[in-house]
């Protein structure tokens, strides 16, 4: 960003600048922002900065010509009560903002601690499959109802994108994943509250059927040959026999293992099945699955962020899945999902991190600003402020610098709390 360094005496609003000092050493919300009055260029002289940067891209104005005398100091003086007591209210309605960020960081801390129990109760279950299958049912039962009461709990849910420890476990983040997708499909479309479980419960073991599938396909980095594409395929029926060991396995999860891959024009397996004849739970759980696998492909040329994931099944793929819960999926994660990296109308570059389903259009953005370490980087809530997305940002394309401070992942996990 070209910036240009003036005295604070040529300040008028509509100059886009940057002080030249600390976040916490200054009241405003930002180190960079468009001065909209004289009571803000008042307060700027007020704290002793001598000069700032101007951004002349951004700004609406010239600065003023360079003064030929000094400011009245008499005047200044008759002001300085009044700018203190501005100033005091600026640092209380910072400091508001910063109890307001401590607590949604607490929030997703939270909320963090949540998925991870949620995945080791997911990996517990995997692992009870093939020796006691009965008691994997119940422990996945357990997981399916505290999780969707969770979800029901309050129509304020919040998706949170989430810091997986891990990037390797597939089964499990992605199983858990797909499930977290589909039950907010599933309460966006006003099913039951028992149709909602049936469908977490499908989404956590529909693709156990690729514990008998070969790692070195599973994770294959290079396009699968036509052998190990049909390999793939069998996990559907792999699935089904596995289910066929679990007397109490629920018969709306066995219809979602074997269709999961069935699509609406009739061109996915094992069936070859069109529209109506795919079940309405698994049309639900299938969408799901493709955005997940688009997001976390095994081939990192065909991996893609969130929002290109979206923007692909909206544009590619309407004739091969259900065309509500394909909008359902976009208007709750939003155009811009969390996880992906944006530019903002004031030309800062931050990572979207939430998305209230309130508010899709406004979701919460971690800003990268150098000058503030990144443990308490600002986070802002766009339905509060006058700041917009302009667009979505590869992470490839960013510094280095900026990479390693928003830290995009290249695992794409989200769970969710509700603002009880």
């Amino acid at each position: 960003m070209a910036s240009i360094k003036i005295t604070v005496d040529r300040l008028q609003p509509g100059l886009h600048i940057r002080l030249p000092v600390k976040w916490n050493e200054h009241p405003f919300l930002f180190n960079s922002f468009k001065i909209k009055d004289e009571d803000q260029i008042r307060m700027i002289r007020h704290l002793g900065i001598k000069h700032v940067f101007i951004n002349t891209a951004q700004s609406d104005t010239q600065p003023l010509p360079v003064p030929e005398e000094q400011p009245n100091a008499n005047v200044e003086e008759v002001l300085h009560e009044e700018i203190d007591l501005e100033a005091q209210k600026l640092w209380k309605e910072k400091q508001d903002r910063i109890e307001k960020l401590n607590a949604y960081r607490r929030r997703v801390i939270n909320c963090e601690k949540e998925f991870e129990r949620s995945l080791s109760r997911m990996r517990a279950v995997m692992n009870k499959i093939r020796n006691r299958p009965e008691q994997a049912v119940d422990e996945a039962s357990q997981l399916v109802n505290d999780i969707v009461d969770k979800l029901l709990s309050d129509d304020n849910v919040t998706l949170h994108l989430m810091n997986g420890k891990s990037e390797f476990e597939d089964i499990y983040f992605h199983s858990l994943n797909v499930s977290v997708v589909a039950m907010m499909i599933a309460k966006a479309k006003k099913l039951s509250a028992d149709q909602i479980k049936e469908v977490a419960f499908a989404s956590l073991f529909h693709d156990m059927g690729k514990v008998k599938v070969p790692t070195a396909i599973l994770r294959k980095p290079t396009p699968l040959t036509e052998p190990e594409k049909n390999y793939l395929k069998l996990h559907t029926k792999y699935g089904l026999e596995i289910a066929g060991n679990m007397d109490s396995f629920p018969e709306s999860a066995r219809t979602v293992i074997a269709q999961h891959h069935e699509l609406n024009d009739g061109s996915g397996y094992p069936e070859g099945l069109k529209e109506e004849q795919i079940d309405e739970l698994t049309q639900i759980v299938s969408v799901a699955n493709a955005y997940d696998n688009l997001c976390h492909s095994n081939i990192p040329s065909e991996q893609k962020i969130p929002y290109v994931a979206l923007s692909h099944l909206y544009k590619n793929c309407k004739h091969q899945y259900n065309n509500e819960n394909l909008s359902l999926l976009i208007k709750f994660m939003g155009i811009y999902p969390p996880g992906t990296v944006v530019q903002l109308s004031n030309e800062m570059v931050g990572l979207v991190i939430s998305v209230n389903a309130q508010n899709i259009l406004h979701p919460n953005v971690l800003i990268y600003d150098p000058s503030v370490p990144r443990t308490q980087a600002p986070i802002i809530d766009l339905a509060e402020k006058e700041i917009k997305i302009v667009n979505a940002i590869l992470p490839t394309k960013l510094p280095d610098k900026v990479r390693e401070y928003l830290n995009p992942r290249s695992r794409i996990s989200y769970f969710f709390d509700s603002d009880e």
